[in-house]
């Protein structure tokens, strides 16, 4: 069975979230949203708060996952973050990014500090 679009994102969130504890992080939430849109998981770097996007690509023929975050992403990633900030305290915070063509953990890219705010 073919998993839809939906859940084939949520089944990446899963593994992502999953394989990032396996290195150390905790998760502080998933899927924070507010009027500038959504960060997929919100987890703790020792003292560092990462936010983190995570792209499934199960076929390149329109860009690698990497390429789907573009700089509008970027920015509605950084007006969400600011917003989270706002809601629970400011604090040293960092955008990493978790990239798949695959929901493997062998098939997962992580790409810390994937861009700046």
């Amino acid at each position: 069975m073919k998993l839809s679009k939906n859940n084939a994102g949520l089944e990446a969130e899963k593994l992502a979230a999953t394989f990032l504890a396996n290195h150390g992080l905790k998760l502080v939430t998933q899927n924070y949203h507010c009027k500038y849109g959504e960060i997929d998981l919100v987890m703790k770097d020792a003292k560092t708060l990462v936010f983190i996007e995570v792209r499934l690509r199960s076929n390149n023929q329109f860009g690698s996952a990497g390429a789907s975050i573009t700089p509008q992403k970027q920015q509605k990633l950084i007006l969400t973050a600011q917003h989270y900030l706002q809601q629970h305290g400011d604090c040293q915070c960092r955008f990493d990014a978790i990239l798949m063509n695959k929901t493997d953990v062998n098939h997962i890219e992580w790409v810390r500090n994937a861009f700046d705010a």
